[in-house]
């Protein structure tokens, strides 16, 4: 079996989810990690027995036994680390969103259509059996035609900010971080709206803390999605079709089971699709197929639709008056 040289750029907690995805992966090897100190690689290295130990990203990027990376930085630093590692000629695994913005997405992916090498965004959920398996029954049109989706993602946390949730110079905001679940989810059944109508309340620190949207298609189908970081809510998908719906249950954006409901009066089904590992291992596993497969982009999380999901995320931001440092329209505060 081929086995998959890996690298890590960043230590925090969405590495180290990917570390125990690639760790129970039998052809996946952790061949490196870098860091920006040499502490942090250290422990990391310890902890997940990565022989290899870089104090700098760039370290990481040059070494030249390294076949793919996982950039899991903050999402203000995900342009920087992508150029870093594409022009060391390395294949990317990008921690969702790819960039802050579309303009710095279109950037990577062009750089890495020219070089000929693999990107994605790392949208996890697109690659769990429970999604696939919904996202074929929708195309088998077990509902029917689909008209509406209806995607929420809240979680409550504490006001801090210091917080990268809290924090614009870390791409703070629920909309970037929790938002672009429900807005993936939706793209992946309904596509790229023809309006929106949205709201957001802005916080202290002017990122976005709690935001509704609504999608609208000249097709007369539609969704409505909520994303905030401050309020208790269930996190839910539902999917509604002319014959009926289907339910995805709690935490959607890492589901293991959904329902179908078929007619009015009909008797909801339930399917479960546990996830292996801690369901990161799905995404980890296409990835080297692509690679082995010489495809350099996925299928499930193709680049154009990621830059279009950045596209409309800059639309939603725009008129919500939220801007990162960096950007031109940011004007501090």
């Amino acid at each position: 079996m081929e086995t998959t040289r890996w690298g890590i750029l960043s230590t925090g907690w969405i590495a180290a989810q990917l570390a125990q995805a690639m760790t129970d992966q039998p052809d996946a090897e952790i061949l490196a990690v870098g860091s920006r100190t040499q502490a942090s690689a250290d422990a990391f290295g310890d902890q997940w027995n990565i022989p290899r130990r870089y104090g700098s990203y760039e370290a990481l990027a040059n070494d030249p036994d390294v076949d793919v990376i996982f950039i899991g930085t903050p999402h203000t630093f995900h342009y920087e680390n992508m150029l870093l590692c594409l022009n060391a000629g390395k294949h990317v695994l990008c921690e969702k969103p790819l960039t802050i913005n579309a303009a710095q997405a279109e950037e990577c992916i062009t750089l890495a259509r020219q070089k000929g090498l693999f990107l994605m965004e790392a949208m996890w959920m697109r690659f769990l059996p429970a999604i696939r398996a919904l996202n074929e029954r929708l195309s088998e049109g077990v509902l029917g035609e689909v008209r509406l989706v209806e995607a929420d993602f809240v979680i409550p946390k504490p006001y801090d900010p210091h917080h990268r949730l809290y924090d614009p110079y870390l791409g703070g905001g629920a909309l970037l971080d929790l938002g672009v679940y429900p807005i993936s989810f939706t793209h992946m059944i309904l596509g790229t709206p023809d309006q929106m109508l949205s709201h957001a309340h802005l916080g202290e620190t002017n990122v976005d803390e709690l935001a509704t949207m609504i999608f609208i298609y000249n097709s007369g189908k539609s969704a409505v999605l909520t994303t905030s970081q401050r309020l208790v809510h269930p996190v839910e998908a539902l999917v509604v079709g002319t014959e009926g719906y289907a339910r995805v249950h709690s935490m959607f954006f890492r589901a293991q089971r959904f329902s179908v409901q078929i007619g009015e009066e009909g008797k909801e089904q339930v399917f479960d699709y546990p996830y292996e590992s801690n369901g990161y291992i799905h995404e980890v596993r296409a990835v080297q197929e692509y690679l082995r497969a010489g495809k350099l982009e996925s299928d499930l999380m193709p680049l154009d639709e990621s830059l279009a999901i950045m596209q409309i995320m800059d639309e939603l931001r725009s008129g919500w008056g939220v801007f990162y440092p960096g950007e031109p329209e940011y004007k501090g505060g």
